[in-house]
């Protein structure tokens, strides 16, 4: 499913660059050029998301016994340069004509067609991040939010284009897409902050954190003495949970493996995609 959703990222981003290009053949706006080079980045980046997860879904090898889930977060670092080379790309378009205000023309025509495009866009922003967080992809979950920050933008340069129409102030029209540039920054800066995070394997959410505590105080009831040295991980799809369990010196092996096999089942459904290791050790371990 999240590779489906990957494709169709991919097959609209191109129907919305088709749009927005003759939005901005039809008026010369700068703006509406400027929201046109950002969708020539969510063209890349959906590119990028389909490679990333087609190659995080391949099952560990000898090389990479824990999986090949990280690819995703080198997509989304990429995307976030993208989007600033896009940034950079608007301003010089733009800065000209803030000196140089130019009248548009066929604005009726090319507004229309560039709402159409940012409806297609406000679709698939929303499908994108339902799949992704559904399948915890954090390249979908970040595409997503890079076409809803898109759509966001687009929504931004429809009016202040149409103000500008409305009332002949065409020095709007560089200014919105200097803004454009400025959100765009913004947005690449948090997707790569973001994905930098995952690659140096950043913990779980403190919400995620939580819930696991409190699964293992459930699933204990009193069976173990102390849990320390809880570490989390996360990577793509895939989280990684580890922990030492002080058991009773005199517990049998095979009673300590029960408590551990229930405990990672009770852990794996809380939170899907979750790989559990537990150090078992004795009494004479105790901290405090």
């Amino acid at each position: 499913m999240a590779e489906r959703a990957a494709r169709l990222s991919l097959l609209v981003a191109l129907l919305v660059l088709g749009l927005k290009a003759l939005a901005y053949g039809l008026t010369g706006s700068v703006a509406l050029l400027s929201d046109a080079l950002e969708s020539i980045v969510n063209v890349a980046a959906a590119l990028l998301a389909l490679f990333a997860i087609r190659l995080a879904q391949k099952p560990p090898d000898a090389t990479h016994p824990f999986g090949h889930t990280k690819a995703e977060y080198f997509s989304a670092v990429l995307e976030g340069v993208l989007v600033v080379l896009a940034a950079l790309l608007i301003a010089k378009e733009a800065l000209p004509r803030l000196f140089h205000p130019v009248p548009l023309e066929g604005l009726g025509p090319g507004l229309l067609v560039s709402l159409l495009a940012s409806s297609a866009n406000g679709l698939l922003a929303y499908h994108l991040i339902r799949q992704g967080r559904l399948h915890r992809s954090p390249a979908l979950v970040a595409d997503g939010y890079h076409v809803l920050s898109d759509v966001l933008t687009s929504g931004g340069v429809l009016l202040g284009v149409g103000l500008a129409w409305l009332t002949g102030f065409w020095i709007l029209d560089p200014l919105l897409a200097l803004l454009v540039a400025g959100n765009i920054l913004l947005m690449g800066f948090r997707l790569v902050r973001d994905s930098v995070g995952g690659l140096m394997d950043a913990s779980l959410s403190p919400e995620e954190v939580a819930r696991i505590q409190e699964v293992i105080a459930r699933e204990l009831g009193g069976k173990a003495l102390e849990v320390h040295d809880l570490k989390t991980r996360k990577a793509g799809h895939r989280a990684f949970l580890e922990f030492h369990l002080v058991v009773p010196g005199e517990t049998p092996v095979a009673e300590a493996h029960r408590l551990c096999d229930r405990l990672e089942k009770a852990l794996e459904e809380e939170i899907p995609g979750l790989s559990v290791t537990i150090h078992v050790e004795p009494e004479s371990e105790r901290r405090g």
